[in-house]
């Protein structure tokens, strides 16, 4: 999409970066429902309960819930931050798009069980709700498996969001990008793939273990607690530096 200088100076700005994708494409109104589609997937319980117990054990499934819900609602924002940055509706955009949905549908399986597994673990183990309905059945020797397919779907979520970012790089001169434009483009491409790279190593740990090992490919995401604050100061500084602020 090709803007003059006049309408780019007039396009809203956010952190100043100029949206050029205010007015919603077809392919964003077909990716927002899947989203809205697969959070309906994880949704706690579609019975209402009609006994105590029960209502109990639907409350019990909130953390997992929610927890589930967060994860996939940060894939929802890099889509939706994109597709507001750049405006993009072409070929390539469609595909991504596709693909970004397709394999959110799938993977919303394996992501509520994972939840669902990890709460009902840390349940038992701090002896709360012990015994409740919301744990799940997994043998110890079938966790390491559970977590390259969980692994893998998390991968190729990032690997669309990288790839949507990589496209609009590859259209940097038509979309016209300012300096601090290419910067945020390139540090939203280097957040993803950091994000991105916990799950290969989960999935390479899965591989290399023996499954007496139980869990050691979930340790790989927990850095992340602490790469990404560091990426996120380390690049917030260099980008008020691009604006002289500092």
């Amino acid at each position: 999409m090709i803007h003059s200088a006049e309408a780019l100076d007039g396009l809203p700005k956010k952190n100043g970066f100029r949206l050029r994708g205010m007015d919603m494409t077809r392919i964003e109104t077909f990716t927002d429902p899947a989203f809205a589609f697969a959070l309906t997937l994880l949704v706690v319980s579609l019975d209402i309960p009609t006994s105590y117990g029960e209502l109990t054990d639907v409350l019990r499934g909130i953390p997992a819930f929610g927890l589930s819900a967060t994860l996939l609602m940060l894939f929802w924002a890099g889509h939706h931050a994109w597709s507001r940055r750049y405006g993009l509706d072409d070929a390539p955009t469609i595909l991504l798009s596709c693909l970004l949905v397709f394999t959110v549908l799938v993977y919303v399986y394996p992501l509520k069980f994972m939840t669902r597994a990890l709460t009902g673990w840390l349940s038992q183990v701090t002896g709360i709700a012990r015994g409740s309905g919301f744990a799940v059945e997994v043998a110890p020797s079938e966790i390491n498996r559970l977590f390259i397919v969980y692994s893998a779907g998390f991968v190729a979520m990032c690997a669309a969001i990288v790839l949507l970012n990589l496209h609009a790089w590859r259209n940097r001169e038509g979309l016209q990008l300012d300096e601090l434009e290419r910067f945020d483009t390139r540090t939203e491409i280097g957040a993803w793939l950091t994000v991105g790279s916990a799950g290969v190593l989960s999935m390479l740990l899965a591989i290399a273990t023996p499954p007496s090992w139980v869990g050691v490919p979930g340790w790989a995401y927990l850095p992340l607690a602490v790469v990404m604050p560091i990426y996120g100061t380390v690049t917030g500084r260099r980008r008020r530096k691009l604006l002289g602020q500092e």
